[in-house]
């Protein structure tokens, strides 16, 4: 598994997934640009379906980014499924999910059972949970562009101070 490094001691982290352009929406929706102002880094948990979602992102801060299901196999091949990228002191696995939704926190859970994270971040359920399992924070952004189960369009800031995490999910429109 691929492991990405960015040395600092605090910092703020755009969360997204399953952005679904063009399938869902046409564009990114204009909140995420401001909700993602000075952010040090964006973590997209796939489900993309196309790179310029990436390449809109990357003028906000660098992009990490895992491909989803929905995404098609150059982006497969380029981003991987999974990966652990270490910031500001915290090691986090970045993973899209997959199946039926009701298993996804556990499947996200088990991608990095072996692996010594300090939070994992997952996608594929369009539904945004922040949440402590097994000691670990889990965040799923949910989906800016088709929000399911009643849930609204939506994303999430990790703030990262001195290895300490807080989740925050952010309503957009």
């Amino acid at each position: 598994m691929k492991t990405v490094t960015y040395p600092l001691k605090k910092a703020v982290i755009g969360i997204l997934s399953d952005t679904h352009i063009p399938a869902r929406a046409r564009v990114l929706p204009p909140q995420i640009f401001s909700v993602f102002t000075g952010v040090s880094l964006i973590l997209h948990a796939g489900d993309i379906e196309h790179e310029n979602v990436l390449l809109e992102l990357e003028v906000l801060a660098p992009v990490e980014a895992v491909a989803g299901n929905m995404d098609p196999a150059e982006l497969k091949t380029r981003l991987g499924m999974a990966k652990i990228v270490s910031f500001a002191g915290a090691s986090l696995g970045l993973f899209h999910g997959y199946g039926a939704p009701g298993a996804s926190v556990q499947r996200a859970l088990e991608q990095f059972r072996s692996h010594d994270v300090n939070a994992v971040v997952f996608g594929h359920t369009h539904e945004p949970r922040v949440e402590k399992r097994d000691g670990l924070l889990m965040i799923n952004p949910g989906s800016v562009s088709d929000p399911r189960r009643g849930s609204k369009p939506s994303c999430a800031l990790l703030h990262l101070d001195n290895e300490k995490m807080q989740g925050e999910i952010i309503i957009l429109g």
